[in-house]
């Protein structure tokens, strides 16, 4: 059957999904909206706005679109497959209610006790004063803000007085950080484990690892991810489905009675504690980099999976991944975190070796040439036969690309290098 098909969003993780989605046989009109200079080599950029319902359904509506498949969180929260399932379009992305395992923490650990799976102990707190007596009386721990806050709402405090200004810092972020959730600190590998969802059966991604920190050794404030590479060594093919059966398959069930069939992407960040894998958060979708090395180790189509999940028709069976190994590195502008410098032009990005690519995030066409327009500006990606033959073909291609202020960390992956035996 032929598809068409309308991916929402504007980042390297959308540009990636463009790219994989766009090699699919059955694929035969790909839209994009709003997208970015990327995604336009690949799809239809639309000018529309991803988190409105109403503009996502007039154009699936307006293009007789098959499927649509949605890339951030916000869409998701703000009810655009609810207004799609309404209007009979097939969507892969959850209802706003099964999103909000991503949209509040709150909730994400009340499905976690409820599905039997295994987390950091938590206390939820609605009054600032409250939580900052409580953090200060544990020393250590981990603030978190219930609502989407793009990657400011988390907080690791190690002692009394970073606990301390960890709750104000979360209290100060607004609606947000009004409710915020308490976490035992963990201590372990953190990994990044992601399953393709039909609201019943699920089939787990390879496992992947993030960089959240701005700088080299996990150094710096947190970011939303500086790079990212894939297989990650930490699980072999029996703990990953383990981790299948003990955290995607109960958290599936739970939202499943409460009437919330979750089609999209469950995104479960573990920490790789002594006593086993533990789960940090739920995201409701794709993460981003990790989704631009994914899409590299994806050894199938990607098409048939996605819109299998959208309609409730997924087959559970071990995916198809590619040999080696993939590897991201997230070229950011000047400034970012805090205050990322725009529009400076990008210099390189056609000169990068044949054998890598480079997924566009926050970077726009002005006047003929590529300039920033956000903090993650690229993300360059090169596959391998291994993680160190990868990690090489990557940091070449970063080496090919140029703009004032830009800064990337050098030791994405190496901690894989590591682990590998």
């Amino acid at each position: 059957m032929d598809v068409k098909v309308l991916l929402l969003g504007s980042g390297g993780r959308e540009h990636a999904l463009a790219w994989k989605l766009s090699q699919s046989p059955r694929l035969t009109r790909l839209w994009c909206a709003p997208g970015n200079p990327g995604t336009a080599k690949l799809a239809t950029n639309v000018p529309v706005k991803a988190e409105s319902p109403d503009e996502v359904v007039a154009l699936a509506k307006r293009e007789s679109v098959d499927l649509v498949v949605v890339g951030p969180e916000a869409p998701l929260v703000a009810g655009v497959a609810d207004a799609l399932a309404k209007a009979g379009i097939a969507c892969f992305g959850p209802v706003a209610g099964a999103a909000l395992i991503e949209g509040s923490k709150a909730f994400a650990k009340e499905i976690m006790a409820e599905a039997g799976v295994p987390t950091a102990a938590f206390r939820t707190f609605t009054d600032a004063a409250e939580a900052e007596a409580y953090a200060v009386a544990q020393g250590r721990i981990v603030v978190k803000a219930d609502g989407l806050a793009a990657g400011k709402g988390v907080i690791v405090a190690h002692d009394v007085e970073a606990a301390r200004e960890a709750v104000r810092a979360v209290a100060a972020l607004g609606s947000s950080g009004q409710r915020m959730v308490l976490e035992e600190l963990l201590e372990g590998e953190e990994v990044s484990a992601m399953a393709l969802c039909d609201g019943e059966r699920y089939v787990m991604l390879p496992l992947s690892q993030d960089h959240k920190r701005v700088g080299d050794g996990d150094t710096g404030p947190n970011t939303g991810g500086m790079g990212a590479y894939s297989p990650a060594p930490f699980l072999d093919a029996r703990q990953l489905a383990e981790v299948g059966e003990s955290v995607i398959a109960p958290t599936l069930a739970v939202l499943r009675r409460r009437g919330l069939a979750f089609r999209g992407v469950l995104y479960a960040g573990l920490m790789l504690t002594r006593s086993g894998p533990k789960v940090l958060e739920f995201n409701a979708r794709f993460g981003d980099p990790e989704t631009q090395v994914l899409m590299m180790q994806l050894g199938e189509d990607l098409l048939p999976l996605v819109d299998a999940c959208a309609r409730g028709q997924l087959e559970s069976r071990p995916l198809v991944a590619a040999s080696g190994a993939s590897v991201g590195v997230v070229v950011a502008a000047e400034g970012y975190p805090e205050s990322p410098r725009k529009g400076q032009r990008i210099d390189g990005v056609d000169a990068v070796p044949a054998d890598a690519l480079v997924f566009i995030a926050g970077a726009e066409e002005r006047g003929g040439a590529l300039v920033t327009s956000g903090g993650r500006v690229l993300t360059v990606c090169a596959r391998g036969e291994d993680l160190a033959r990868a990690r090489e073909r990557a940091y070449a291609a970063v080496e090919a690309v140029r703009f004032e202020g830009m800064h990337f960390r050098r030791d994405i992956g190496a901690k894989g290098l590591k682990a590998t035996p």
